[in-house]
């Protein structure tokens, strides 16, 4: 079945902030998803239709209602195992989802629905998938995330921080795979969201129209191109996207394997630490971060460029005091206050990341960059 069309990823002008999240999310989706706030008219949900069209195919288990990965069945859905376990395995190519989560989404139609009776009387799990089981392996969008009910934010937070959904109904679960890119929408005009919640999303991006005149020019000649002739639109960008797609799939395959020394997460700990960032969250993400955008560049390591990058993406809505203010640190700051964490590290901890290279120019046979 053919996609329909969608405004190309590579086309929208500027905002390299978000499109910068975004991507990364889409090498590692265990990051946790990226909130983006910013008022109309900004390419906000034009960006996260884009990411999914972005992405590859996939390979799931043939009839799954939850795109379960053939290549990990310790991650399948109750019904998969029943179906396949020990027996021939079938597979089928889907597009990749995305999936619209409406704001008047109860918890029963995120989370899905166990029938408790037929269980009782006869034994057998009954279980209607929700918009979690729809999204995994996906890309999950919520649109004016800040107006949807904390309780429901907080299951979508949960499925994305574990990749799992779990339903518990008198003494009788299911589980299946939830593992999504969460991407949340919002215009601050109309309310914020909770720092609790706040801090559950991996990255925040605050953006605005932009003043350029160029730049406006372009956006209008852009969207006036798609929508009188939005294939012919999609071949001259066709190019670009492919490269990025193929980009992003290499990014993928790599990512669990960048390496980081113990320096690098000295480093990362004390930019936190020095922000007055509450809790260890922040510390992970930009650690995830990181390791996707050295992926990206094709490194095998992280670098200081990675962590900053990382930092300027995970810490805005995080620092304490000055959540989302227009004064907000950009990658210059941080790269200079992570100069200054880096001298207070001292002499010795710049030793120690000198024996661990040696350490594993000894075992692997080649020099550390």
């Amino acid at each position: 079945m053919a996609r329909r069309a969608v405004f190309p990823f590579t086309a929208i002008v500027n905002q390299e902030r978000m499109k910068r999240a975004l991507i990364l999310n889409a090498v590692s989706p265990r990051i946790g998803g990226v909130l983006i706030r910013g008022e109309r008219g900004t390419a906000k949900s034009t960006a996260a239709r884009a990411l999914a069209a972005l992405l590859p195919d996939i390979t799931v288990l043939a009839g799954s209602r939850y795109n379960c990965d053939p290549l990990r069945p310790d991650e399948w859905s109750d019904d998969s195992h029943y179906r396949y376990d020990n027996k021939p395995i079938e597979t089928e190519i889907r597009q990749t989802p995305f999936i619209d989560l409406p704001v008047s989404a109860t918890e029963d139609r995120v989370v899905g629905t166990l029938d408790i009776e037929k269980a009782i009387k006869s034994g057998e799990k009954q279980f209607e998938p929700g918009i979690l089981a729809s999204a995994n392996r996906g890309v999950l969008y919520v649109d004016e995330v800040n107006l949807l009910d904390d309780h429901v934010v907080d299951l979508l937070l949960d499925a994305a921080a574990m990749g799992v959904n779990i339903v518990e109904r008198e003494g009788i679960s299911f589980s299946h795979p939830a593992k999504f890119i969460l991407v949340g929408t919002m215009n601050p005009e109309e309310g914020d969201l909770r720092p609790q919640l706040l801090d559950r999303f991996a990255f925040s991006v605050q953006i605005e129209g932009l003043d350029d005149p160029e730049e406006r020019v372009a956006i209008i000649e852009r969207r006036i191109s798609f929508e009188v002739d939005p294939e012919g639109f999609r071949r001259q960008w066709a190019k670009n996207e492919h490269e990025l797609s193929e980009r992003i799939a290499n990014a993928r395959d790599r990512v669990n394997d960048v390496r980081y020394t113990r320096h690098d997460l000295m480093s990362i700990a004390g930019l936190v630490s020095s922000l007055n960032v509450d809790g260890h969250r922040a510390d992970l993400v930009i650690l995830r971060g990181a390791q996707a955008h050295a992926a990206l560049q094709g490194r095998d390591r992280i670098i200081d460029e990675d962590i900053i990058l990382a930092a300027e993406l995970a810490l805005p809505h995080r620092i304490r005091g000055r959540v989302f203010q227009d004064n907000m640190l950009s990658a210059a700051e941080l790269s200079e206050r992570l100069d200054e964490v880096q001298g207070e590290m001292g002499a010795s901890d710049a030793s120690d990341e000198q024996e661990e290279r040696a350490e594993e120019t000894a075992a692997t046979g080649k020099k550390k960059p």
